[in-house]
């Protein structure tokens, strides 16, 4: 019996044996390691995508300018019939813009540092910062941090995209069923980071039952310091402006800046009211979690400082159950000066 007469006929049988248009047999449907470089074709793809992009809303109008800095290296492997894609980028860019009420014209840069696979688009830094310091400075850049940063990952995302599908191409040869067109079923397409579900929540404990109301319930105080590389106002403005709250907990939220006004975060598992607020300097919540005791509430205050070349928030926290305890310093690390930092580029670091 010779190979040739136990080989599976086209269409039928285990894809790495499928031989007809391939005499040779060699690495049959690219079953094998193969490897596509796609540095160059990353790099003109970001290029296209990144540079005179625009952003613009009724308030402000913001350019890229220029792409003054892109390294990394792109490519695509496929192993055993999945396609898996490595890319590491680091990109800086200059930027141009103004506020719509203003002439003045306020000019910057963008730092991509990670664009990689191990990073959810969403997840990517982009860090903004401006050459001058103005008050019109000052509002652009914040302008550039809120709605900047969402539509600068957008383009990132297409990148990611188009790199997937291009470089998908002639990968994997897919078997043809008994009509001749292509079973697409067999090609498969991944990334190092799919299968993981990324969505920002905050941590959850079960709901007490309902015979806890009236209870005593045993709490703690939470304090802790954290300093920003940024101001005052570019702080404060990340608490309370709406577009900067809904980038960097990547959800909708509802906000209203003034005593007695309502907020909700994280799809309302946290919410609130405003107590006290004296812009830039102090801001006091009634704060809980949904899944707290029914109408149990904290309070959390923050008091902002600006030094030399930081700003100091000391955040005091008083009324948090005793059991929830960790897991709120934890939450408050993770979801707010964590993703603040990587939203906005404030650069937080513990004191």
């Amino acid at each position: 019996m010779t190979c040739a007469s136990v080989m599976a006929k086209w269409g039928e049988g285990d894809p790495r044996w499928i031989v007809e248009e391939r005499p040779d047999a060699t690495n049959v449907n690219n079953w094998h390691w193969t490897e596509k470089n796609a540095c160059q074709w990353s790099e003109d793809k970001l290029r296209e995508l990144l540079k005179g992009f625009k952003v613009e809303n009724d308030d402000a109008s913001c350019e890229l300018t220029e792409v003054e800095k892109l390294e990394g290296e792109a490519v695509a492997n496929n192993r055993k019939g999945k396609l898996i894609f490595f890319y590491e980028w680091d990109i800086v860019l200059k930027w141009k813009g103004s506020m719509n009420d203003s002439d003045e014209d306020v000019e910057g840069k963008v730092h991509i540092p990670n664009l990689s696979e191990e990073n959810k688009v969403d997840e990517v830094d982009v860090n903004v910062t401006i050459d001058k310091n103005t008050d019109q400075g000052y509002k652009v850049k914040s302008f550039m941090m809120s709605v900047g940063t969402l539509k600068i990952r957008g383009q990132l995302g297409k990148y990611i995209d188009a790199l997937r599908e291009e470089f998908s191409k002639g990968m994997i040869l897919p078997k043809k069923s008994d009509s001749g067109t292509i079973n697409t079923k067999d090609c498969v397409v991944n990334s190092l980071s799919s299968g993981f579900n990324l969505k920002m929540q905050m941590n959850s404990v079960p709901k007490p039952a309902s015979n806890t109301s009236g209870c005593k319930i045993e709490t703690s105080t939470l304090t802790f310091t954290q300093a920003f590389q940024c101001t005052a106002k570019e702080f404060y403005n990340a608490m309370t402006v709406i577009e900067m709250v809904q980038a960097f907990t990547q959800g909708p939220a509802k906000l209203e800046v003034k005593k007695g006004g309502k907020f909700e975060l994280f799809g309302g598992n946290i919410h609130g009211e405003f107590i006290e607020i004296v812009p830039e300097q102090k801001i006091v919540q009634r704060w809980r979690s949904k899944r707290w005791p029914d109408e149990h509430y904290s309070t959390v205050s923050m008091v902002i400082e600006q030094k030399d070349d930081h700003t100091s928030v000391k955040v005091t926290q008083t009324g948090v159950p005793q059991s929830e305890a960790d897991g709120t310093r934890e939450n408050w690390d993770r979801y707010y000066w964590e993703a603040m930092k990587r939203t906005f580029g404030f650069g937080s670091f513990i004191v």
